[in-house]
């Protein structure tokens, strides 16, 4: 590890360390690159208990990194990957089950270090229900207050976008009759006015502790409100950092296999 890399993860753990982290929990996970301790947040109950209960039975224990994208993710939980040869097409792997979605945005976000579900896209999952098993630790990339700010207008936009629709549903008869009436100008007040009313209700703007995370430890953003983030790493974000590093062949796959030796959980 250069010291660049060295005084950058030194200085984004005194950043986690002196962040505030919600009572949860504790997980030792034992790689073959070091060991990394994460903490789960007890408001996110059905992905805590689901996690404690693998961890307990031992089924990830052997499992491999199967997705490594630097600056973005590191990703494991494929029960399919302990026993993986090499090039072997992996991710799908799961138990006969999905979770139900805990997003809680932004109280929870994509900050480095964070716990996240992994899930299949919306297009088949509209509901953003979890993968049974499969998670990702986040290292992301800085950006600035501007991108963040961007970020999150765009990223309220659906929400804004469906309040919208509810107003308009809310006031079908008065639009009618305004239509009816071929009321233009009465069409175009009764817009501004639900506009106005989203705009109201449905905040972009992010709150100060998660802007700063963004800016100065980074993480990914562009992920959040829609995976459901419920831990994060209380101490190994260097073990993390080598992860995420490994030179990777097709589907993001480390080239040389990563994998989780055991994981427990602290009494």
């Amino acid at each position: 590890m250069t010291a660049l890399i060295m005084l950058s993860v030194l200085f984004n753990s005194k950043i986690m360390a002196e962040t505030t982290i919600p009572a949860g929990p504790v997980v030792d996970i034992q790689t073959s690159l070091g060991d990394i301790k994460v903490k789960l947040y007890d408001d996110t109950p059905i992905h805590r208990d689901n996690f404690l209960k693998l961890v307990n039975e031992g089924y990830y224990d052997g499992v491999l990194f199967h997705r490594v994208i630097k600056d973005f993710m590191v990703q494991t939980g494929d029960p399919d990957s302990k026993d993986a040869v090499p090039g072997q097409r992996l991710g799908a792997g799961s138990p006969d089950y999905t979770l139900e979605a805990e997003i809680d945005y932004p109280k929870h976000f994509h900050k480095y270090g964070a716990l996240a579900a992994a899930r299949t896209g919306d297009a088949v999952n509209p509901e953003r229900r979890s993968s049974g098993s499969q998670f990702y630790i986040v290292t992301g990339e800085k950006y600035s207050a501007e991108d963040v700010a961007r970020m999150a207008e765009r990223s309220a936009m659906p929400r804004k976008q469906a309040y919208f629709n509810e107003l308009v549903k809310q006031n079908e008869a008065k639009i009618k009759e305004l239509q009816a009436a071929e009321d233009r100008e009465g069409l175009e007040a009764l817009r501004l006015q639900l506009v106005e009313e989203v705009e109201k209700n449905v905040k972009s703007e992010l709150p100060e502790e998660v802007v700063e995370a963004y800016t100065t430890v980074g993480g990914t953003p562009h992920l959040d409100g829609q995976y459901t983030v419920f831990g994060e790493v209380l101490e190994g974000m260097d073990v993390v950092e080598k992860i995420q590093n490994a030179p990777t062949g097709r589907d993001d796959r480390p080239e040389e296999d990563i994998r989780v030796i055991s994981m427990k959980v602290e009494k």
